[in-house]
């Protein structure tokens, strides 16, 4: 293994684009990393919600879900497969966690959309289904973060199920402790200034 340098793990962090970010997919996004490791890296954009109604892809699930109780894009990579993200309260201790959810960090989990809603409605917090997910080959969101391209913050349960999507971006920024709050307050086209 020698010359592998060790990929310290994001899962469970938020990539919050930069305003010099300019791949429009990412335009402004927030995003739920689920996975990070140094095979590559897969999230969810959390602030990009479609017309779609969850009951018209999964109706089951539907009840489950917060306002906007719509499907949420979240990323480029197959849009026709869905991911459930929920949040248990307490994360569910190790022995305990519902069946049909896996902890991705703390709190924060992946719902198996195959299995019966009613064995997770008890325990659930917060649903939120996503239609497609970003991804990176090994190395490529290091690469990306060298280049500025995403600020890295840590994640809080609520940003999965955030009322305001249109208002994630600035409200994760503005919670930062450091210049990271001065960008929240970025013009939309920095050309307007």
């Amino acid at each position: 293994m020698s010359g592998m340098t060790e990929v310290s793990s994001l899962t469970g962090r938020l990539l919050v684009a930069t305003p010099a970010l300019a791949d429009p997919n990412f335009d402004r996004a927030v995003v739920l990393l689920l996975d990070h490791d140094e095979e590559g890296s897969l999230g969810v954009v959390l602030n990009r919600p479609t017309p779609v109604d969850v009951g018209d892809i999964l109706e089951g699930w539907a009840d489950l879900t917060g306002e906007p109780g719509v499907v949420f894009q979240g990323g480029p990579v197959s849009l026709d497969s869905a991911l459930g993200v929920a949040v248990i309260p307490g994360g569910g201790s190790a022995d305990r966690a519902p069946l049909g959810w896996r902890r991705v960090h703390g709190a924060i989990g992946l719902v198996d959309l195959e299995a019966p809603p009613e064995l997770l409605a008890s325990a659930l917090g917060s649903l939120r289904i996503f239609a497609g997910y970003a991804g990176w080959g090994p190395g490529q969101l290091e690469d990306e973060l060298v280049e500025g391209a995403w600020y890295v913050v840590e994640s809080e349960p609520g940003d999965v199920s955030s009322p305001s999507p249109e208002r994630l971006w600035r409200e994760v920024l503005r919670r930062q402790r450091s210049e990271l709050a001065m960008v929240a307050t970025y013009p939309d086209d920095p050309s307007l200034n």
